[in-house]
């Protein structure tokens, strides 16, 4: 656990790191007399939608293969004459080649389902290059997680590409770029760059290497693969296609598509701050989950996944009600548009479904890399099913607020089918009686805050709120000793600072 925490822990901080550009860049977005409209916002929230399904098409199972078979190609080859890594590069630009084909085809067909979102339309081609980074980043990220170097690729995927955002900014303030036509044209080929940059230092650093003789392990395992690869590609498209519903749902139903989207992006966004350590704990956990299950080792896949649902639990719901506490006085003492309050609603969803999500730990990546991972598939289905519907439906229904109730409703009912069936197959489940306390702790943190300071506004008083909330609930974690984790590392930084 020592590794996964210590991966974890930098990873977080990279994270939070790349979320302050991340804020950064959303302020220069959604300011009061800024240089972009929401339309345009929303079109970098559509940009990452289809993105993503990009990803799932492409792809074809090869993020899948990797955190699968990584380990029995390592254990059972030598390094020179490893050919995972041009198998999984090689179906992957195959699969975008032909993605790509069928989409030169398909743009009158997108055109009419955007018809009233024209940005979509305008920069449809430039989606494809934005995709094909995301699609070999995705790969070679895999990798990276394989060889314990999750922290480098969190770095490129959730800072790097949020300062090339906030440089692409600067260069917008000092009339270099002089409009948003160029802006995102440069932004679709962020990824493009990430991509190339990882592949250098994996390559470079010998972690992969470009062998494309077939080896024994791809013979002898040639049907897994393949198999695995089918469902898993088929799981990951419906995923995706559940995730994104919203955001492509609400491009093409209201008369203000992407304006819509782009309040909607901003929501989002807020979620994405709750969100951030499951990144770096499933970035962390997977290799060794990989292992572990090769091993038999199950007591080391229970204990992954109590500590990264405790962790998660504790993170989710804290940051959860922080903003909340503070979203309305921060738009008004940053000056946002303040139309973007409209968001808050949605916030609140989107946030109760991240905690769900986060407080079910590692459970999705338990599954994909056990001999079980066709389930993974079947639950896929049954997201989709119960999503798509829900969303159109309660889009229509209740507005923009809609897409969120449906996810919150959709991801619960996922969660808790993986959640029995991780419980009745091997015994695992992740709660304790802490898990109550931590939102219990979270909730009364927020109220305590809420009810002192409700009637204080402005920077300093956001900031006052802010700590107190902290420091509220880092002393009841501490007290209420959630998670073996907290005293272990303050203990590992008293030791460091004594040296």
């Amino acid at each position: 656990m020592s590794n996964i925490r210590r991966q974890s822990i930098i990873s977080s901080i990279l994270i939070y790191v790349g979320f302050a550009f991340g804020a950064l860049n959303t302020y220069l977005f959604t300011r009061e007399d800024g240089p972009f409209t929401k339309e345009e916002y929303g079109l970098t929230g559509v940009f990452m939608a289809i993105g993503s399904i990009m990803i799932s098409v492409a792809s074809l199972g090869m993020p899948a293969y990797i955190n699968k078979f990584f380990p029995y190609y390592k254990d059972h080859l030598p390094r020179n004459k490893n050919d995972q890594a041009a198998w999984a590069l090689l179906v992957s630009i195959i699969g975008f080649a032909l993605l790509t084909i069928a989409g030169l085809f398909m743009k009158n067909i997108v055109g009419r389902a955007f018809d009233n979102s024209p940005q979509i339309v305008q920069y449809y081609y430039w989606l494809f290059p934005f995709g094909l980074g995301l699609t070999l980043f995705s790969v070679l990220e895999g990798f990276a997680w394989q060889n314990h170097k999750s922290i480098l690729s969190n770095y490129l995927r959730e800072v790097q590409f949020r300062v090339f955002v906030t440089i692409l900014f600067v260069l917008v303030s000092i009339s270099v770029i002089k409009e948003f036509d160029l802006f995102i044209k440069i932004y679709a080929f962020l990824y493009l760059i990430l991509a190339i940059v990882l592949f250098i230092y994996l390559y470079s650093t010998g972690k992969i290497i470009l062998y494309f003789s077939v080896s024994k392990v791809t013979r002898r395992l040639f049907k897994k693969i393949l198999m695995l690869c089918g469902f898993v590609w088929g799981g990951t498209l419906i995923y995706n296609l559940a995730v994104v519903a919203d955001t492509i749902i609400i491009a093409g139903v209201f008369p203000d598509g992407a304006g819509m989207v782009g309040l909607f992006t901003f929501a989002q966004y807020l979620t994405s701050l709750i969100q951030a350590p499951q990144r770096s704990i499933i970035a962390a956990s997977v290799a060794h989950l990989s292992q572990a299950w090769k091993d038999k080792d199950y007591k080391k896949i229970n204990r992954i996944y109590q500590r990264s649902s405790i962790n998660q639990l504790i993170f989710s719901a804290a940051m959860f009600c922080l903003v909340w506490l503070n979203y309305n006085d921060a738009i008004d003492s940053f000056h946002l548009q303040a139309e973007y309050k409209v968001a808050l609603d949605v916030f609140l969803f989107m946030g109760l479904m991240r905690i769900v999500d986060m407080g079910t730990g590692v459970s999705g990546q338990i599954i994909t890399t056990s001999t079980f991972w066709r389930f993974d598939f079947i639950t896929g289905v049954i997201l989709l099913v119960i999503m798509l519907p829900l969303n159109w439906m309660l889009t229509m229904k209740l507005g923009l607020i809609g897409p969120a109730v449906a996810n919150l409703i959709s991801f619960s009912i996922y969660n808790f089918i993986r959640y029995l069936f991780l419980l009745r197959k091997f015994k695992m489940q992740p709660f304790t009686i802490k898990s109550l306390l931590a939102i219990l702790l979270a909730f009364a943190c927020y109220g305590i805050c809420y009810f002192l300071l409700k009637d204080k506004t402005g920077i300093v008083w956001l900031a006052t709120r802010s700590l107190l909330f902290i420091g509220l609930f880092f002393a009841g974690t501490y007290w209420l000793d959630l998670t073996p984790d907290l005293k272990i590392v303050l203990e590992t930084l008293k030791k460091r600072i004594k040296n």
